[in-house]
């Protein structure tokens, strides 16, 4: 009962092979707008962080211990004077 006897006419295939067509053409576009999705957000994550201004760093070093405050306020004075 395949074949002829189903009643389907050569348009009846050329319509199933379009479909077919779209329905493999949209699964692989969509997996190709995923991957470059993922990528992308991979790409973002491993981005450096934005410049940081010079008194937050001077702030940042503070806070470490690296400078104790008579020399913070010193470099400070001096990065806002220039």
């Amino acid at each position: 009962m395949y074949g002829y006897g189903t009643g389907m006419t050569g348009w009846g295939f050329i319509a199933m092979a379009i479909t077919q067509l779209l329905f493999w053409g949209l699964l692989l576009g969509g997996v190709a707008l995923l991957v470059r999705y993922l990528v992308r957000s991979h790409h973002d994550a491993n981005l450096p962080p934005t410049r940081q201004t010079p008194q937050q760093v001077l702030a940042e070093r503070l806070a470490r211990g690296e400078i104790d405050e008579a020399e913070y306020q010193r470099r400070l004075t001096t990065l806002r004077s220039s």
